[in-house]
């Protein structure tokens, strides 16, 4: 069949966004993969395929990664969805339902959505570790010599997928592709976890590179903003209420008094096209 589809982009992170809100559209691994690569489909990061809403929603939205693997969560993704989805006519408020739980998005004005991610989580078990670890500030992690590790003792934290977050003093000075892979795969994660370098460079601001589970190095990933910004917080780094600086551009987090995360940033329109996908339903 020949699916429209909507390329976006949330600070550099490649979207592409397909509604299937009257015509029901099933993705598989092979779909996914095929939309992704530059090769093949319009290439992008995530695909996020908006169907009708249930449960209270106005929308669902099923999130595949460029590998194949359907996910939580996109921060990213969810902005342009909500971009779109603004453009086509909804206003106000919009809940989406995602496999991580519902969010909501808010039209911020000036070209920025602000999506509120809901209520971070911090047990072992909800990340989730594959082991009992109390206290998920900084847990018993290393790469590295023993003596010497290249790094260690990283926050970890669930905002829709799992996050690991290591504390450096140069997020630019480690090799993200070499350790990337190895830290996502660690057995201390089950479901892998998206792993972020993180500078704190004052109460208010942090510098942030992030290798993205099932997508690599990106240039962008709200999630991983989101994680970053309550992990600093609760280890008293920074206020609540932070700038995410990525590769791709700025994110603005606060973590309000609910603990409900609200991500503020912009989703951009690249171009519209279709795709002729084998097998899809």
């Amino acid at each position: 069949m020949t699916v429209p589809f909507h390329k976006m982009n949330g600070l550099g992170n490649e979207i592409v966004v397909i509604d299937a809100r009257d015509n029901a559209l099933a993705l598989d691994a092979d779909a996914a993969r095929l939309i992704g690569s530059t090769e093949t489909g319009p290439g992008c990061d995530q695909i996020m395929v908006i169907g009708p809403g249930r449960d209270g929603t106005d929308v669902t939205t099923a999130i595949w990664n460029k590998s194949g693997e359907e996910v939580e969560a996109c921060g990213n993704g969810a902005r342009c969805v909500a971009a779109y989805l603004y453009k086509a006519g909804l206003s106000g408020d919009i809940r989406m339902g995602t496999l991580g739980g519902d969010i909501v998005a808010s039209d911020a004005g000036n070209g920025q959505i602000t999506i509120d991610m809901g209520v971070p989580r911090f047990g072992w078990q909800d990340i989730p570790l594959a082991e009992e670890i109390r206290d998920t500030r900084a847990i018993e992690l290393q790469i590295g010599p023993i003596d010497a590790p290249i790094l260690h003792s990283p926050s970890v934290a669930n905002v829709g997928n799992p996050h690991a977050i290591f504390w450096v003093k140069d997020a630019d000075a480690y090799d993200l592709e070499k350790i990337g892979p190895l830290l996502e795969n660690h057995p201390m994660f089950p479901e892998r976890a998206n792993i972020s370098l993180a500078q704190v460079i004052d109460r208010n601001t942090i510098r942030t590179r992030v290798w993205e589970r099932g997508a690599g190095a990106t240039r962008a990933c709200g999630t991983a903003a989101c994680a970053i910004a309550v992990s600093a917080a609760r280890k008293g780094l920074t206020e609540r209420d932070v700038t995410v600086h990525l590769p791709g551009g700025p994110l603005h987090i606060l973590w309000n008094d609910d603990d409900h995360i609200m991500m503020t940033g912009p989703a951009e329109f690249e171009f519209d096209g279709e795709i002729e996908l084998s097998g899809a339903a």
